[in-house]
C-alpha cells in the first residue's frame, strides 16, 4: 500500500473531526444583542400575526358590494360613519350603507370587507381635522382589497424560527413582533489561536535576517471571528516545549472550546508541539489527501479539541475552511455548515497530482452559467492568489488533468457575491 493510499481522504478526516463536536450550552440574551447568534430551540408563535385584520392603505373601509359599479364618471356616495386611526383600539361595527375613514395599520371594523385607497375617492389628502360627512368612491373595490387578515403572516402555534437559525435583521424583526425580548441562543465558541516558529515576528516588529512576520495567527483569528467565535489570539510560540505548553495553558485558562496552532505539522518537524499536546492529551496525526494542506493534526489537550494546521499561509486558511470552519459552526449550534456551492466551467486547463485539490479561482457569470479561471500562482505560500480569489474550485480525488469547459463544484468564499461580475467567455 502506497503512502498516498494510507492517508485519509478529505471526507474521512472531516467526518472524524465533526464527530467530536457538539453544540455548546445555551444562554438567554437581550434581543438587542442577538444579531448573528444561533437560536437555541424552535420559536413558536404566541399569537396570530397580524393579531387583527387591518388596513394596508390610508382610505375608506367599505362593504365591497355597496361600492360595486363605482367609476370616476359615476362615483358611489356613502355617508362616513366613523374615523379609525391606528392604535385606537378595536372599532365598533360599521353600519350598513356607510364607509369609515381608516389609516394604515388600523383595525378593520366589523362589517367592512374592503378598503378603498384615499386616492380613489374625492377626499383630499390635505384635509385637516375629522373625516367628511360624505365620501364618493370612484373605483369599485374587490372583496378583501387592501385588507390584511388576522394571521395572514403567522398563525398561533406555528414555528416562526427553527432552532439552529442564524439570527439576522429579519429574524430580529420577527422576534420583536412576537414580543420576545430575551432570546435563547447557543453560547459562542471561544477559539484560541497561536503560531509557532523561531523565525516569526509580530506584525509591527522589524525583521532581521531569515525572519518573517507572523501572518497565520491574524488570518486564522479573522476566519474564526467570521464564524461567530470569540477569538483569543495568543503570542507566538517559539520552537520550545515550554513555550508551546504555555500557550496551551493560556488557552485552557481562558476557557477555550477549541485551540488552533499553525506551522510545524510536517513530518519530522512536529516533535515539540506533539510532545506538548500528548503530555496532557492525545494527538492523531493525519496527512490528508488534499492540496494544499496535506499536513494536518487533530486531537485534544485537557479535553479541548486541538487543530495543528500547516504553516504555509494558504494551506492554513484552506485547511481552516475545509475542517475548522464546520467544526466551529457546529459547536455554535448551526444546522448547516457547508459553504455555498455552485458549478462552474473552467476557462483554462488545470493540472493536479491526484489529491483532492482546492484551486483558488475567480468566478464570473458567463453566457451559459458560471465560469472560473485560476486566480494566479497556486503555490501554498502565495497569498496574493487567495486575496484575488472569490472561490475554491474542488477537483475531486483522482483527477489529474481538468480541461477547458469541464464543470466542477466551487465553494464561494466570503464576500463572493460582491465580486462575481459578468464574464467575457463565449
Amino acid at each position: 500500500m502506497s503512502t498516498l493510499e494510507q492517508m485519509l481522504s478529505v471526507g474521512q478526516a472531516r467526518d472524524r473531526i465533526l464527530s467530536q463536536f457538539h453544540p455548546l450550552p445555551t444562554e438567554t440574551i437581550a434581543i438587542d444583542d442577538c444579531a448573528g447568534r444561533v437560536l437555541a430551540g424552535d420559536l413558536l408563535a404566541r399569537y396570530d400575526l397580524p393579531p387583527f385584520s387591518n388596513s394596508s392603505m390610508d382610505g375608506y373601509a367599505v362593504r365591497a358590494g355597496e361600492a360595486a359599479g363605482a367609476t370616476r364618471d359615476r362615483p358611489v356616495a356613502l355617508p362616513v360613519s366613523g374615523d379609525i386611526p391606528a392604535g385606537s383600539g378595536l372599532p365598533p361595527a360599521m353600519p350598513p350603507g356607510t364607509a369609515a375613514r381608516i389609516m394604515t395599520g388600523a383595525p378593520i371594523p366589523p362589517g367592512a370587507d374592503a378598503v378603498v385607497p384615499v386616492e380613489d375617492t374625492d377626499d383630499s389628502r390635505e384635509r385637516a381635522g375629522g373625516p367628511p360627512a360624505l365620501v364618493r368612491i370612484a373605483v369599485a373595490p374587490r372583496l378583501g382589497a387592501n385588507v390584511r387578515p388576522a394571521g395572514q403572516d403567522i398563525r398561533l402555534g406555528q414555528t416562526v424560527l427553527q432552532g439552529g437559525t442564524v439570527i439576522n435583521p429579519a429574524s430580529i424583526g420577527m422576534l420583536a413582533a412576537m414580543g420576545v425580548s430575551r432570546v435563547p441562543v447557543f453560547a459562542r465558541p471561544t477559539v484560541a489561536v497561536f503560531s509557532t516558529g523561531d523565525e516569526l515576528r509580530v506584525v509591527d516588529e522589524p525583521l532581521g535576517p531569515g525572519q518573517i512576520h507572523d501572518t497565520n495567527s491574524y488570518s486564522l483569528a479573522a476566519a474564526a471571528a467570521r464564524c461567530g467565535a470569540q477569538v483569543l489570539r495568543l503570542a507566538i510560540a517559539r520552537d520550545r516545549l515550554e513555550d508551546v505548553r504555555q500557550r496551551l495553558e493560556q488557552a485552557r485558562g481562558a476557557g477555550a472550546h477549541l485551540i488552533i496552532s499553525s506551522a510545524g505539522v510536517s513530518v519530522g518537524a512536529y516533535d515539540v508541539v506533539k510532545a506538548a499536546v500528548e503530555a496532557e492529551g492525545a494527538l492523531t496525526f493525519w496527512r490528508v489527501r488534499m492540496r494544499p494542506g496535506k499536513p494536518l493534526a487533530f486531537g485534544q489537550v485537557w479535553g479541548i479539541p486541538f487543530f495543528g494546521l500547516p504553516g504555509n499561509p494558504v494551506s492554513a486558511l484552506v485547511s481552516f475552511e475545509v475542517f475548522v470552519r464546520p467544526a466551529v459552526l457546529k459547536a455554535a449550534g448551526r444546522r448547516r455548515w457547508d459553504k455555498l456551492e455552485i458549478s462552474a466551467a473552467l476557462l483554462e486547463p488545470i493540472d493536479s497530482d491526484g489529491r483532492e485539490t482546492f484551486v483558488r479561482v475567480i468566478v464570473e457569470r458567463g453566457p451559459q452559467g458560471f465560469v472560473a479561471r485560476a486566480a494566479g500562482n497556486q503555490g501554498s505560500a502565495v497569498m496574493s492568489s487567495l486575496v484575488r480569489a472569490n472561490g475554491l474550485l474542488v477537483l475531486p480525488e483522482g483527477v489529474r488533468q481538468a480541461g477547458v469547459g469541464q464543470r466542477f463544484p466551487v465553494w464561494l468564499l466570503d464576500g463572493a457575491d460582491a465580486t462575481i461580475g459578468e464574464g467575457t467567455a463565449e
